[in-house]
């Protein structure tokens, strides 16, 4: 579209302006002036440290688990060839909460949660195509983009009941930290730039593909026709939105609805090509992940909301608009 080349620097200069945003709300007010003076290497005192040492990387851990969810959507979407397909419906998410869970009821953190997060979305993407496969008149294993939904939507709901009976038997003490990082907290993030490392993998390895994911939406039979590995191409799809979504889950727990609604919006938009939704999506997800953190950090302030609360109270309305102008389409 002539359009696409102004749509990414709209969007990167949005997302400047809700980090801003962020960065300048909250129990204690920071103008902008000061902001930019502290960004600079300039200020003192209390509204340095509030802002580099608490806010910063806190709005920066949002802006990237919205990206990473956002990307992950846009790669499970592909892979099932529906729009309602993500990874937290699909129970990637559930699988990769429940080991983190786990691990925290085992005293791990840092690399440990993560990789258990990561070993929990592997062995959910591993049920979720292995128990939607079957043999078709050829014999060979097949899967069908109705069978994987729905596969992936029971596994989901058998993950919340797994993770329901690991908080049933928590002690007293971890519960309602479990329970807030279940519903998607953000206040423990120190230090973003993991987060930001994924981000940037997860766009070198899946841009070069995206020709391919433009012809492997259509279907697998044309996508093969037209000389694309389906299977090679599926296989990196199925390990990268693993670990989009273990990253993002081990670091801000069960967000739901951002890998869902943005990479639809953006179809809506008219950017379908891969090129342009893959970064405009994960732009798109990190600002509305951005704006939900700092709803959730000062709508009742100074009491604080879990994130996913207001993902869902935005994503619910939205979703609901983008399908009715869909259908008007």
């Amino acid at each position: 579209m002539h359009s696409a080349r102004f749509f990414l620097p709209f969007l990167l200069v949005l997302a400047l302006a809700s980090l801003a945003l962020s960065l300048t709300q909250g129990s204690i007010a920071v103008s902008l002036n000061s902001l930019f003076s502290i960004l600079w290497g300039n200020g003192q005192g209390l509204e340095r440290q509030l802002i580099l040492e608490l806010r910063l990387p806190r709005s920066l851990g949002a802006f990237f688990t919205g990206a990473l969810l956002a990307q992950a959507g846009v790669l499970m979407q592909v892979l099932v060839r529906n729009p309602l397909a993500d990874p937290y419906i699909l129970g990637i998410s559930g699988g990769a909460a429940l080991a983190a869970l786990l691990a925290m009821l085992a005293g791990l953190s840092g690399f440990l949660l993560n990789s258990s997060a990561f070993a929990g979305a592997l062995l959910a993407v591993a049920l979720v195509f292995g128990l939607a496969r079957h043999n078709g008149k050829t014999g060979r294993g097949i899967w069908t983009p109705l069978r994987l939904l729905l596969t992936g939507v029971v596994l989901a709901a058998g993950w919340g009941a797994l993770i329901s009976f690991i908080l049933a038997i928590s002690p007293e003490r971890q519960l309602r930290g479990m329970l807030f990082w279940l519903m998607g907290d953000l206040g423990y993030t120190i230090n973003p730039w993991p987060l930001a490392l994924v981000f940037v993998f997860g766009l070198l390895v899946s841009l070069p593909l995206a020709r391919s994911l433009n012809v492997l939406i259509r279907g697998e039979l044309l996508a093969g026709s037209l000389g694309v590995d389906t299977r090679r191409v599926q296989l990196v799809l199925f390990l990268l939105a693993s670990l989009l979504t273990a990253t993002a889950v081990s670091q801000a727990g069960s967000i739901g609805f951002v890998g869902l609604v943005i990479p639809h919006l953006v179809r809506l938009m008219g950017y379908t090509d891969h090129r342009i939704l893959i970064p405009a999506a994960s732009l798109c997800g990190g600002i509305l992940l951005v704006i939900a953190d700092t709803l959730a950090r000062t709508a009742l302030a100074p009491q604080q909301l879990p994130v996913g609360i207001i993902t869902a109270l935005l994503g619910v309305p939205l979703f609901l608009h983008l399908l009715q102008k869909g259908q008007r389409n």
